[in-house]
């Protein structure tokens, strides 16, 4: 992997952290495992078996667990700054073309940032879909994010400039409906 692929394929990870913490951990560590996605040094152990195993039970915890409504918002709550975390060590554990300064400067900053600004997202998402339907959607919006989880680390790993060119456009358009929504002229 080259610096930029490198650089995009963690961000895309961290972004998928944003959606769920374990998803993407668990894609990683099956690409991991399956030679398909190399890791920076003391992360070696996410694709072994115990891990693998540990992430997809956690993966089906956190998923199931979002399905309850009132939940939904209590995980919030916790998985706001996991998720932040998690977005800096996915970052972490596949940059491995970087320096380690550097390494730890785009763990911090771009992986984290991503997940920080995908979880805001759905947080808000989620609390307007309360809003409006009585926690009724939440079930229905819970898997469109473990999808978007799924979707975005498989995407990380397949085309992470594409991505990544995706997710720039994306945090565009959010910026614009956000000044837009608050009546800022650009």
């Amino acid at each position: 992997m080259n610096l930029l692929t490198s650089v995009a394929v963690g961000v895309g990870l961290a972004a998928a952290c944003g959606f769920r913490i374990f998803a993407p951990f668990l894609v990683l560590g099956a690409a991991a495992r399956l030679g398909a996605a190399p890791l920076s040094a003391g992360f070696a152990w996410l694709a072994s078996d115990e891990a693998l195993v540990a992430l997809t039970v956690a993966t089906i915890l956190e998923a199931a667990a979002y399905k309850i409504p009132w939940l939904d918002h209590a995980l919030d709550l916790l998985a706001s700054p996991a998720a932040v975390i998690a977005g800096v060590l996915a970052t972490a554990a596949i940059a491995t073309d970087l320096p380690p300064l550097l390494r730890f400067a785009v763990a911090v900053v771009g992986g984290g940032g991503a997940a920080a600004m995908v979880q805001g997202a759905t947080v808000l998402l989620r609390l307007k879909s309360t809003a409006m339907t009585g926690g009724l959607a939440n079930p229905l919006f819970a898997l469109f994010e473990l999808g978007g989880a799924l979707v975005t680390s498989l995407l990380a790993l397949l085309a992470p400039i594409f991505l990544l060119l995706l997710l720039v456009v994306t945090v565009g358009v959010l910026l614009v409906l956000v000044f837009k929504s608050k009546g800022v002229r650009a």
